[in-house]
């Protein structure tokens, strides 16, 4: 066995669920156990799991058969310790207290914490409190800054692709528009890819506030050229120039008023607006859920390995990221609290505009 500076680590899943977490899991405790001889505790439902001490050992035999399975084994929760603590009646402490008292319980040296943006966030500022945190990037979202690259996008394109191929044949065979609606509530990567693999005459992005007459527009010239449908892709997120006018908290409030999702009132403005007949999908789970795709495999199992490193080096307070083919560490800190947007003079908006995709503006 090689040195390490950590005996023992808890390992943890926490936020939206996404293909690549189970791959992720069993990266990190294999290097863990075969290089270094560390032992893993395995905590439930995320961070939920670590304020209330529910946790247990991972074994050799946990991690058999998981590189191909979707979901996480430790399951998962969108538990934030730091945000609106209060008490716990039986104990009396405060959620990151009962952190603190379960990781000393457990004798843990360091912690593993796989998510997204939220978090990582909170991974951050349990590191500011003091104790050993890493964190690997996970979303279907690619929206992590300082990371090229989070597991579970590319299969969730692929999901995504795939349903807007098949979305392609009604669409034609009917003669219809057919708004396809996948996710994304700040940052429109899976919209922007998908899009444009599956053949997107239209891509709405939160990055780009659409104009609705514009969007009619280019369904127009279609029909008139003899294109009696149109493949219209919207990320969950996108928003009408009018609301990005709004303030954060006036634009949350009127979308909680909305009755149905984006995709719908899309769809019933283009109706209104060209005479034509819409139908609308929401993707929804679908892209998160089932086994992960050749690439997320791959991808979590790097980030998985180095993470034990960064474990037995005692590389703590870094995100493991990729950067131009390169595995690096980040500091948590410059990770917290932000979101990578699609830039507007990003290569892949110049593609889509070159092929006469419309953005809505």
């Amino acid at each position: 066995m090689e040195p390490s500076k950590v005996k023992t680590f808890g390992i943890l899943t926490s936020g939206g669920d996404a293909p690549g977490l189970n791959a992720a899991i069993r990266a990190v405790c294999r290097t863990a156990r075969t290089q270094y001889g560390m032992k893993a505790i395995g905590i439930r439902n995320g961070y939920r799991g670590l304020v209330k001490g529910d946790m247990a050992p991972l074994e050799q035999d946990d991690l058999v058969g998981l590189l191909t399975v979707g979901g996480t084994i430790l399951g998962t929760s969108r538990e934030k310790p730091f945000k609106n603590p209060e008490k716990d009646e039986e104990t009396g402490l405060l959620p990151v207290e009962a952190i603190k008292k379960n990781y000393k319980k457990w004798k843990l040296d360091a912690l593993v914490c796989i998510g997204g943006n939220g978090t990582n966030t909170t991974a951050s500022m349990l590191a500011a409190e003091g104790l050993n945190v890493i964190g690997l990037p996970k979303t279907i979202d690619n929206d992590i800054v300082h990371t090229d690259m989070t597991f579970g996008f590319h299969t969730a394109l692929d999901v995504a692709t795939d349903a807007i191929d098949r979305i392609h044949t009604t669409a034609h065979s009917h003669s219809r528009i057919m708004v396809i609606e996948v996710m994304g509530h700040k940052a429109g990567w899976l919209g922007l890819y998908s899009g444009i693999a599956g053949g997107g005459d239209v891509i709405l992005i939160p990055e780009i506030p659409y104009d609705i007459s514009c969007v009619a527009k280019k369904v127009e010239e279609r029909r008139d050229a003899g294109r009696n449908f149109s493949i219209i892709v919207v990320a969950e997120g996108a928003k009408s120039r009018e609301e990005s006018l709004l303030d954060k908290k006036a634009f949350k409030k009127a979308r909680a008023a909305m009755p149905y999702s984006i995709a719908y009132r899309v769809a019933h403005e283009l109706e209104n607006a060209t005479g034509l007949e819409s139908r609308v999908t929401v993707l929804g789970y679908l892209q998160r859920g089932g086994t992960p795709s050749s690439y997320d495999r791959v991808l979590a199992t790097r980030f998985g390995t180095e993470a034990a490193h960064f474990l037995a080096e005692g590389d703590f307070g870094k995100l493991v990221a990729l950067q131009n083919g390169q595995i690096v560490g980040v500091p948590l800190e410059e990770i917290a609290g932000r979101v990578k947007n699609i830039p507007v003079d990003h290569p892949m908006i110049k593609t889509a505009r070159e092929l006469g995709t419309c953005l809505g503006d």
